[in-house]
């Protein structure tokens, strides 16, 4: 279901105040009569018209997660996805896979980055890796 804005909403309203139709407003405004008479109603019993936040789930790496990986980020560029993980679980008991630690780095801005000539290097954060002078 799409979520109309406040202003359209009152601009139906107020066209069926002034003597339009139901089916009539629907169409004019190109939305379905199945959301017109909410809005109708809504008015008529002095309800507010502001949207309502959609439900859904709530996000697996909470603000204090997100917290921790950034500190990590900076303290340890180089640490591996599992390293990671193992330290989510341990300091701020949150369990989740590494792909999911992949995303909320992606958002934090960081990506994955191959060394170069290594056989098996898998991903190395970028941000630096300094490791002997190389």
């Amino acid at each position: 279901m799409k979520t109309y804005s406040e202003d359209l909403r009152k601009s139906i309203i107020e066209a069926v105040d002034r003597g339009i139709g139901k089916n009539e407003a629907a169409r004019t405004f190109g939305v379905s009569l199945s959301s017109v008479n909410p809005y109708v109603g809504m008015a008529r019993k002095v309800i507010s018209l502001t949207p309502k936040k959609r439900p859904g789930l709530r996000p697996k790496i909470d603000e204090q997660g997100k917290r921790l990986l950034e500190a990590g980020l900076e303290k340890r560029p180089a640490a591996t996805l599992p390293q990671r993980r193992e330290y989510l679980q341990k300091v701020a008991r949150i369990s989740v896979s590494e792909s999911t630690v992949t995303r909320m780095l992606k958002r934090l801005g960081w990506s994955q980055k191959k060394i170069a000539g290594c056989r098996r290097a898998g991903g190395v954060l970028e941000g630096g890796l300094v490791v002997d002078g190389r």
